[in-house]
């Protein structure tokens, strides 16, 4: 059993591509995985997200 803890970071995003690529740099180095829920994004927002986790999600509630 492992018993190491692991931190995600989990973002919910709409329109953030001013934001995200600097965000996503300054702690990409203290979480163990990134995780972003998209809620519509019209901008870069996603291809920016790419550059860090292959978890991204779409969600249109």
């Amino acid at each position: 059993m492992d018993d190491s803890i692991t931190i995600s970071l989990c973002m919910i995003v709409k329109d953030e591509e001013l934001s995200l690529d600097r965000c996503l740099s300054s702690i990409k180095d203290a979480v163990d995985e990134i995780i972003i829920v998209d809620t519509g994004s019209t901008d870069s927002t996603k291809n920016i997200a790419k550059k860090y986790t292959s978890k991204i999600f779409d969600f249109c509630g």
